[in-house]
């Protein structure tokens, strides 16, 4: 039987191996503390992205491509920290803006319905999305910049919601209590705590272990209860 398209695809999407820089990634800022000890660590993933997540995570990349080059076409001061090869990086943290301005950073992301639900309900942005924040604030810190905006993008119709926050003397706060925290538990080499930190619904309840590529690994080490 010939190949189907979707295998065709699939095969062309399987990533492949990469060694870990050995450092943080601002990308995982807000996160589990676990699940960034091990990123850095480079432990195997006990449940990588199936094919599916795969193609949705292309999808995504792809609308960001385009609205990133709309931008840059139309003013070329910007610049994509991916493609540029803008490596951001220090000692023990290492990392890539999504576009970088003369001003200020952008960091593109997708669940835009969900994100427009939460707000509609009357949730701050700057709570629902305190882990996309930290990560392009550090890259504000580090570039010197004064503002970092989010831009989320609906893959179905193109759908933008933007939001900018200015540098100040909060995010000095939050950024020093993250990265205090994940340099303890590195130093001590102590493995942290099984805490989910992010994608808290309206609800108070937090989805992060639903899309955790350690969550069986954990669950093997917690006991399927705890």
């Amino acid at each position: 039987m010939a190949i189907t398209i979707q295998q065709l695809i699939d095969k062309a999407l399987v990533r492949p191996e990469r060694e870990g820089s050995g450092k943080y990634k601002p990308s995982l800022f807000g996160r589990c503390y676990r699940l960034q000890f091990w990123a850095r660590k480079n432990e195997p993933e006990s449940d990588p992205p199936d094919e599916r997540t795969l193609r949705t995570f292309k999808c995504g990349n792809l609308f960001e491509d385009f609205v990133k080059q709309a931008i840059m076409k139309q003013d070329g001061q910007w610049l994509d920290g991916n493609q540029d090869g803008l490596v951001i990086e220090c000692d023990d943290v290492k990392g890539f803006a999504d576009l970088i301005g003369p001003n200020e950073v952008f960091d593109f992301s997708r669940s835009f319905w969900w994100k427009e639900k939460e707000i509609k309900e009357g949730r701050d942005i700057r709570e629902i999305c305190r882990h996309n924040w930290l990560q392009v604030m550090y890259y504000v810190r580090e570039l010197h910049k004064e503002f970092g905006r989010l831009v989320f993008i609906s893959k179905d119709d193109l759908c933008i919601a933007e939001y900018v926050q200015k540098w100040d003397y909060s995010w000095v706060l939050e950024l020093q209590a993250e990265l205090g925290v994940l340099r303890d538990f590195w130093a001590d080499k102590i493995l942290p705590p099984a805490e989910p930190r992010c994608f808290k619904n309206s609800k108070g309840e937090y989805k992060e272990c639903q899309y955790c590529s350690f969550v069986s690994l954990c669950r093997k080490i917690e006991g399927e209860k705890k």
